[in-house]
């Protein structure tokens, strides 16, 4: 009885007892089991694998094009390689020939950039919150008819829109001026979407009851309450907004026709054009650099900004 004991003991104490004493019998030793695959632990798929490298380097190829011949000078860009540096590194010099050329009118365009989505991608962000809360929250007549209006306006591309929005800001007399730009750019039918699914699922009912019952004015609960469980899903429709004013090329094309009020869309496609015409000076070299200058702070605000963002796409994928 005590030797078994102690052998029993001596076993337990040595992990290596099983794999050993199976090791002096001849048997190969016990592997560890492998854990079973789940959704959340999937089998590995080799073709899944090679068309997410494939996606991945389609995506990252351009950038890799934009900053390697961002630090070329105008003769390195015709006479290297795209996807391989030049004999000389001219990068700091591009960025400084680029903020002065043309009386550093770069600047004023990134200027004028930063006024649209400040304004419009702000006041989008704005007006979504407030409406998709209200929305959310409250019960009224034409409650359905509204969310088939914000669907519809979903829908519908915003070139389609683009002859009737020109025509209706003529009549006005607001063409050429920032208001033609920033005002369209608050209406963001999809962010007002997402800010109502988001805010049904985020701020719960019985939580705004609570406050209420306590005293809480409506504007005092939802500042106080409401706004703080909505501000991922406001930095998501934020985030959406500014990439999609930053980048808005057809709306500033129609309405802007002063170069002063031009946005660094507008600015790079008119250094482009300009080497087309009779005696216009090709600046190729300032032309990549600037692209390179236009996309930094979109990549730095998404950085800033993304454990927001993901936080908010996330939002009401688990179901308690």
């Amino acid at each position: 009885m005590t030797t078994n004991l102690a052998g029993v003991d001596a076993n337990a104490a040595d992990p290596a007892g099983p794999a050993r004493s199976s090791r002096k019998a001849g048997r190969p030793p016990l592997r560890p089991r492998r854990r079973p695959h789940t959704p959340l632990n999937p089998r590995p798929s080799i073709p899944l694998t090679l068309v997410t490298g494939l996606v991945l380097l389609y995506t990252l190829l351009p950038l890799a094009w934009l900053v390697i011949n961002a630090t070329k000078d105008q003769k390195g860009l015709l006479d290297s390689s795209g996807l391989w540096f030049g004999e000389d590194f001219t990068l700091w010099d591009n960025i400084s020939r680029t903020l002065a050329y043309d009386d550093g009118v770069f600047v004023r365009w990134l200027l004028n950039t930063l006024l649209y989505v400040s304004a419009g991608a702000g006041g989008a962000t704005i007006l979504a919150v407030l409406g998709g809360y209200a929305l959310a929250t409250y019960r009224f007549p034409g409650r359905r008819a509204v969310f088939a209006v914000v669907i519809g306006a979903v829908a519908v591309p915003g070139t389609a829109l683009a002859v009737p929005t020109f025509l209706m800001f003529s009549s006005m007399d607001l063409t050429n001026t920032p208001w033609a730009v920033i005002i369209p750019s608050l209406i963001s039918p999809f962010g007002l979407y997402l800010m109502w699914v988001f805010a049904a699922e985020a701020v719960p009912a019985e939580l705004l009851e609570a406050a209420r019952v306590d005293g809480s004015g409506e504007l005092r609960t939802f500042f106080r309450i409401a706004l703080p469980l909505l501000m991922p899903g406001a930095v998501t429709v934020l985030l959406f907004s500014m990439v999609a004013t930053w980048n808005n090329y057809f709306l500033p094309l129609i309405m802007i026709k002063d170069p002063d009020w031009y946005p660094l869309t507008l600015g790079l496609n008119a250094w482009n054009a300009q080497a087309q015409t009779a005696g216009g000076e090709a600046v190729f070299d300032l032309i990549i650099t600037g692209s390179l200058l236009t996309i930094v702070p979109i990549v730095v605000i998404f950085l800033l900004l993304q454990r927001y963002w993901q936080s908010g796409l996330a939002a009401g994928s688990v179901k308690e």
